[in-house]
C-alpha cells in the first residue's frame, strides 16, 4: 500500500478554505508529481457559515477522493473545530487559530495553537492571507509538499499585485510554525 496523506482545512465561508486546499492539491499534483484530489464543502451561507476543504495526497492513483483519516486539520473558527475535529487520526496534527478557538478538543493528535488571523491582522493589515499564513505553517509542520512547491502553487493563484504579500505571509506561516515546533 502506498503512501496516503490526509489534510481538512475548515472555517467558516469566506476565510479561503477552499482557496487553501486548491492550492495544496495544486502544490503536491503540477510541482511535485504527487497525486491529489480535493473536494469542499460548506453551507448555504457564501459567508459565516461552516466551511471545510480537504485534500488527499498520494504517491499513487487515490480510489476514494474523500478524506476519512486527517492527519493534518486547520480550525480557523470555534463551529468548524467542533464539527470537523473528530477524523483526526491517532498522532495527527490540529492547528487552530487561539482568537477563534476557545475549546481545543483533546486526542491522539498534537495541538499547535496560533493566533493565525490576528497575526495576518498585524502584520500584513488584511486578514485575507490567514489562509496563507496556515498553508506555510502546514507545509513546515507536515513537510507533505516542499517549501518550493507550495510558493510556486501560491503565487500561480494570486493577481499579481498581490504575489508579495502572499510571498510574505506564507514565509511567514514557516517561520511561526518553526517557532511553535521550538517550544515542543
Amino acid at each position: 500500500m502506498g503512501y496516503r496523506y490526509e489534510l481538512r482545512f475548515s472555517g467558516s465561508g469566506g476565510q479561503g478554505m477552499i482557496l487553501a486546499g486548491i492550492i495544496m492539491a495544486e502544490a503536491a499534483c503540477i510541482y511535485e508529481d504527487k497525486m491529489a484530489v480535493q473536494s469542499q464543502s460548506y453551507g448555504p451561507e457564501s459567508r459565516g457559515g461552516a466551511s471545510k476543504s480537504e485534500v488527499v495526497i498520494s504517491d499513487e492513483p487515490i480510489d476514494y477522493p474523500k478524506a476519512t483519516s486527517i492527519d493534518c486539520m486547520l480550525a480557523l473558527t470555534q463551529e468548524a473545530c467542533s464539527k470537523y475535529h473528530k477524523d483526526i487520526k491517532k498522532d495527527g496534527i490540529l492547528l487552530v487559530d487561539t482568537e477563534m478557538v476557545a475549546e481545543v478538543p483533546q486526542g491522539d493528535f498534537k495541538v499547535y495553537e496560533a493566533p493565525i488571523i490576528e497575526s495576518a491582522r498585524e502584520e500584513f493589515g488584511k486578514t485575507i492571507v490567514a489562509n496563507i499564513i496556515s498553508l506555510g505553517m502546514i507545509t513546515e509542520f507536515t513537510g507533505v509538499v516542499s517549501k518550493e512547491a507550495i510558493e510556486k502553487a501560491v503565487l500561480a493563484r494570486v493577481p499579481e499585485a498581490f504575489k508579495d504579500l502572499n510571498r510574505r505571509a506564507l514565509h511567514f506561516g514557516f517561520e511561526k510554525a518553526k517557532e511553535l515546533k521550538g517550544k515542543e
